[in-house]
């Protein structure tokens, strides 16, 4: 908001009053297909692993290619919006989200599916910066904010329905139409878009740094290549070996880079502040955790707890609805207390969240075991979230914040991406580790225990070989069951440790009260 009013737009066709609904229309169905496909394409992994007989390592690289590319990406895609025309970047993004989401639904191996993830995360790099910048361009300063919050309302509502709704569609149709279904709402944002939102520019936009967008996604992609195969190829394997090389290499490279170029992506000056780093430090640390959260609950749900679609994606509803309820109050706490006591208090109370989510084990109530987990968890992230963006937004100059939102964006989902590919390792290990000890048990014929063991990274999308006698069938099916959650409780207790780790760096690093927070302290 504040980033806005401090530039003033180079807008080709004057904004009408009347216009203006479409706009809102436009920048929330848009935002809407981005935030969405980051939590529904988790409810339907379980039906893509069962279709294309996936290992979880597949289903890693259709969350990751996805994530990896919008992470890194993100910054470049507002860029390309102030320079270029921000109407022309967000319909171009729109565009490229719904042919990718057509060839997701279309794809007839898991292999073409990740790589039509990754172009959808190219989309959304470029729509998800585009929505706000119009919102931002197209209405002026008194009636920015409720624009603002009018879009901030519908997004958190479709991103609620969102799961829900993927859920009913993998359950009664395909997981197809998870993809399927954002055509129809891609074609409408265009549509009013080129009618009713006009172009927009910065008068003041630098260049693109297309060499550090570059190497910050070859160092990304290095990292993830190297965790993700490790599981299957070991750390000895030279593609395994090479590619975290090249990723650390290239991550220490973008560096330099940042602070040798005119128009750096990621200005190293804002990390001067001490907050502003402290900040982001800490949204590492806690996106990490949610982003692994997300990855794992439906798998949970569906394939160990035995859940439908529909109830896995129901399931974390009350999370999101108790931080879009509580967002208004969170964000006055900072008026009172200042950001460091939310930002200690929010992530303790997760953490006791993620901490009952390792309670559990099969077969329990979803009221008893779940439900007090996902109240608890989603009001530490309620009482976090609007503190920990207006710490961001106070951390630096008044002609600074929108960089300094950007950069806090695209920390939170490469911190997901990061979580997802290293706690992956942590769970398939676990996961063996268990099952191996289960299947010790057993008289299993050699050749049985080896097919097992070789397809071990499918998680609990594990099937019992055939062949066996019903009663052993269902025993082996037990233990691949309390194998998981065996894996899942650990890696729940190292998100609570990342959650406490994140509150001991808001107790270092940020500061008591608004002071030292830049032009606005103690504002929301």
């Amino acid at each position: 908001m504040r980033s806005a009013g401090a530039e003033v737009p180079c807008t080709d066709v004057p904004v009408k009053r009347d216009a203006r609904l479409w706009i809102l229309a436009a920048t929330i169905l848009g935002s809407s297909l981005a935030f969405i496909d980051g939590t529904v394409v988790n409810v339907a992994l379980p039906a893509v692993q069962a279709n294309f007989h996936a290992t979880v390592v597949d289903l890693q690289w259709v969350v990751e290619s996805y994530g990896l590319f919008l992470g890194a990406l993100i910054l470049v895609g507002g860029s390309l919006g102030d320079l270029f025309g921000r109407r022309l970047i967000f319909v171009i993004g729109v565009a490229i989200f719904a042919l990718a989401s057509a060839g997701c639904g279309a794809a007839s191996n898991i292999h073409l599916v990740i790589i039509a993830r990754s172009v959808q995360g190219v989309g959304a790099a470029l729509l998800v910066p585009g929505s706000l910048a119009i919102i931002s361009s197209s209405f002026d300063e008194k009636s920015r904010g409720q624009a603002i919050g009018t879009w901030s309302g519908f997004t958190a509502i479709t991103t609620a329905i969102g799961p829900v709704l993927g859920g009913w569609l993998v359950e009664h149709a395909s997981w197809r139409w998870v993809f399927f279904i954002n055509l129809p709402l891609a074609a409408a944002v265009i549509a009013i878009s080129v009618w009713r939102i006009p172009e927009s520019r910065s008068a003041t936009a630098g260049r693109i740094d297309w060499l550090g967008a570059l190497v910050a996604t070859a160092g990304l992609g290095g990292l993830i290549v190297g965790f993700i195969e490790s599981v299957t190829l070991g750390w000895r394997n030279p593609l395994v070996f090479g590619s975290l090389i090249v990723g650390f290499g290239c991550l220490v490279a973008f560096v330099f880079i940042e602070a040798r170029v005119k128009s750096p992506m990621l200005p190293r000056a804002l990390f001067e502040s001490r907050s502003f780093s402290g900040a982001n430090l800490l949204t590492l640390l806690l996106y990490a955790a949610v982003g692994i959260f997300f990855f794992l609950f439906p798998l949970n749900l569906i394939q160990v707890q035995r859940y439908s679609a529909t109830a896995a994606g129901a399931a974390v509803l009350p999370l999101i609805l108790l931080m879009f309820l509580l967002s208004r109050w969170s964000g006055g706490l900072v008026a009172h207390y200042g950001p460091r006591g939310p930002l200690i208090i929010g992530p303790v109370i997760a953490a006791l969240g993620f901490g009952l989510f390792a309670v559990p084990s099969v077969g329990d109530s979803y009221w008893k075991a779940f439900f007090p987990a996902i109240i608890v968890l989603g009001f530490g992230m309620a009482v976090t979230v609007a503190p920990l963006t207006t710490s961001v937004m106070n951390s630096v100059n008044e002609d600074r914040v929108g960089a300094a939102s950007g950069i806090n964006n695209a920390v939170a989902r490469v911190a997901g991406v990061l979580a997802i590919a290293v706690f992956g390792i942590v769970m398939v290990k676990a996961f063996g580790l268990r099952l191996n000890h289960s299947l010790a048990h057993f008289s299993l014929q050699p050749g049985v225990l080896k097919e097992i063991r070789a397809e071990a990274t499918k998680l609990a999308g594990l099937q019992v070989p055939t062949g066996l006698d019903p009663g052993t069938k269902a025993s082996i099916a037990q233990s691949i069951g309390e194998a998981f959650v065996f894996g899942y409780r650990i890696v729940m207790l190292l998100c609570a440790g990342l959650a406490l780790a994140s509150a001991a760096v808001a107790w270092r690093m940020i500061p008591k009260s608004g002071a030292g927070l830049g032009p606005h302290p103690g504002s929301v």
